[in-house]
């Protein structure tokens, strides 16, 4: 589908007929989103290099950040990689789930090597989500699907959400409902001798590592190279400007909170008032999202945030966080 021109993008809804068109949507070579637990992710054919392409320009994506591959099971994903016995493991425990896991490619993978930003591996996952798995069966080939923003903005959690972001860009959307979990997959590197943790996500620390024992974390600086999604240091950034482990709360300010709100806040979005970690995921995008048209709209100069524990999926939430408040490359608006 061609990008230059405006299209309009139907909403399709998640029953037989639906699902039918979004993958005859996806054969075609067009660009439809979809809902996972985790976020809405912008679906392209894998195999299809203008499919893919489609994808970058739809999301004005640096063609460095690979994508994430998506299957209806790990037979059909281990299809495309070399899978060990971690991976097989942690696919039996985990899948479908949120845990992407980034192995070599095998020689049979026919998966467009745009969708790898050229790399010898490739990421890939099952979802657990009922409608995106009829989908990735209807359309029968691997699915590239990143979340269905701007590259670098606050990812969608509902259909609402896709259409003020790529409405007009894209064929149609999925209504799959709002998002379960609400931060993306946990992303674990099982390409090399080590198990290494590229981005924390749904599945925690904690689970994985009693699968297949200790993990060692990405030193962001120790490599130019990206394996996963999710890695760039501005990331899933509003238009305001973000403040991390807030104590207060200024004036023209507007207060992500989680457990009881510090007083002051011109604008207010709570993510746990019972502080549930799960919780506070799964609202985290929608929140960062409301408390920055609003606060835009009255004119606020930026997103004060409470401080969220660093345990279990806390990790996600204060990576997601974390990249928001990073300085902003340049013309970011």
């Amino acid at each position: 589908m061609g990008l230059s021109a405006i299209v309009v993008t139907d909403v399709l809804q998640s029953d037989a007929a639906g699902v039918a068109r979004a993958a005859h949507l996806l054969r075609a070579g067009s660009l439809v989103a979809f809902g996972t637990e985790t976020v809405y992710g912008l679906g392209a054919d894998a195999t299809d290099d203008c499919g893919v392409a489609g994808i970058f320009a739809a999301k004005e994506r640096p063609r460095f950040n690979p994508l994430i591959c998506h299957y209806p099971d790990s037979a059909a994903a281990f299809a495309d990689v070399i899978a060990n016995a971690r991976a097989v493991r942690l696919a039996a425990s985990f899948w479908p789930g949120p845990l992407t896991i980034v192995l070599p490619r095998a020689s049979r993978c026919a998966v467009s090597l745009l969708a790898s930003a050229g790399l010898d591996t490739l990421a890939v996952r099952v979802p657990a989500h009922a409608t995106a798995l009829a989908l990735l069966r209807a359309a029968g080939r691997p699915v590239a699907a990143p979340s269905a923003n701007r590259s670098g903005r606050v990812s969608p959690t509902t259909v609402q959400h896709v259409l003020g972001e790529l409405g007009g860009k894209i064929a149609a959307v999925l209504d799959s409902g709002p998002c379960a979990v609400g931060v993306e997959s946990t992303v674990l590197d099982l390409s090399g001798p080590d198990a290494v943790l590229l981005r924390a996500g749904g599945v925690t620390v904690e689970a994985i590592e009693a699968a297949i024992g200790k993990l060692r974390h990405r030193d962001d600086h120790a490599s130019d190279v990206l394996r996963s999604p999710g890695l760039l240091a501005s990331h899933y950034a509003p238009t305001l400007p973000v403040r991390l482990d807030a104590t207060d709360v200024r004036r023209d300010e507007a207060l992500l909170a989680y457990g009881p709100p510090l007083p002051g806040a011109a604008l207010l979005f709570q993510l746990s008032a019972e502080r549930d970690l799960t919780e506070a995921a799964a609202n985290l995008f929608a929140g960062l999202r409301a408390l920055d048209a609003d606060g835009g709209a009255r004119g606020l100069a930026g997103i004060a945030v409470m401080r969220v524990p660093q345990r279990g999926i806390g990790l996600a939430i204060n990576d997601r966080l974390k990249r928001a408040a990073a300085p902003r490359p340049p013309g970011y608006r």
